[in-house]
């Protein structure tokens, strides 16, 4: 990985202005189209097309979120990036492109850089933020012509002003491909919610006891949520842990490792290797480098996802 993965480049944003009709802010986007249960966690309003890939969305970021808290400065959490990324690449390739029926999502790897000095603090209300996204790398099935992978990049604008960017992967899987892929899946299909130790709710920087995912053994931390229900990292069902409460548990690791010194990264990368199951519990092995903590989430034979967090 290279200093560029981190970058806040301005040359993956575009201007969203065109011919295109203005972006709203009014309402949600369906629910069922960012595959989420809550319409309280659906962050897309608006998106227009301007053609050859590019889009522009808008997204409202919510003056108080449960799970995350502003910051001391009043900015928002980052995992809001993710979350806003994520929704995208569901959102674009069923309203815009041809999908199989029954889609699953598997993100292969996600990234992130704020730029401290211009992203936006919630005031009253909710913060909105203009989005220009670029979908490539787009993969079709040979027989139905399906898209069965594509990558996006994606400018955060608030204020007139580039804050963020956000990129990463996906590949889309109908039923049966998945279930070929996916095989006979080990274990509970859902948080079963363990013991022991859990880290203080302060060091890690989250709102409330339920927030926390780690539980902490002589062996080091492991992804086992205090809240098999919680109302965003487990929104719907799903055979394996998410992409997000993966990030979640590394930050939090290294929030832990840090004694609290470390808890907002300004920039990540995550790349998932294979799915991470709910049962036995995931290790979540971390090392701090001065601002830099490096992670691996570890179970069975090797790890299932590595990346790097850097914090300001």
């Amino acid at each position: 990985m290279s200093d560029g993965d981190f970058a806040v480049a301005a040359d993956e944003s575009f201007p969203v202005t065109g011919a295109a009709p203005p972006l709203s802010w009014s309402r949600t986007v369906p629910r069922e189209l960012v595959h989420r249960v809550s319409v309280a966690e659906v962050l897309l309003t608006d998106v227009r097309e301007f053609g050859a890939g590019r889009f522009a969305a808008a997204v409202q970021w919510p003056l108080s979120h449960p799970t995350f808290p502003r910051g001391g400065r009043g900015a928002h959490s980052p995992l809001m990036i993710v979350e806003t990324l994520r929704q995208l690449g569901i959102y674009l390739p069923l309203r815009f492109c041809v999908t199989p029926p029954g889609p699953h999502f598997l993100i292969t790897d996600v990234h992130y850089a704020i730029d401290p000095r211009a992203e936006p603090v919630a005031r009253h209300g909710a913060t909105e933020v203009t989005c220009s996204v670029a979908m490539d790398g787009l993969r079709r099935d040979a027989a139905s012509g399906a898209l069965s992978g594509l990558r996006l990049r994606a400018g955060f604008h608030a204020d007139g002003r580039l804050f963020a960017t956000a990129g990463g992967g996906a590949r889309i899987l109908d039923t049966d491909r998945y279930a070929a892929l996916r095989g006979p899946v080990p274990g509970p299909h859902a948080p079963v919610g363990g013991s022991g130790t859990r880290p203080d709710p302060d060091v890690l920087g989250v709102a409330s006891p339920h927030d926390v995912l780690l539980a902490l053994g002589p062996d080091g931390a492991r992804l086992d949520p205090a809240d098999p229900r919680h109302p965003y990292f487990f929104d719907h069902t799903s055979d394996h842990v998410p992409g997000v409460a993966l990030l979640e548990a590394a930050r939090q690791a290294v929030a832990v490792q840090s004694a609290g010194w470390l808890r907002r990264p300004v920039a990540c990368v995550l790349r998932a290797l294979r799915f991470t199951e709910y049962r036995p519990p995931a290790a979540v092995q971390c090392a701090v480098y001065g601002t830099t903590g490096v992670f691996r989430i570890r179970q069975g034979a090797g790890p299932t996802a590595v990346g790097v967090l850097r914090y300001s």
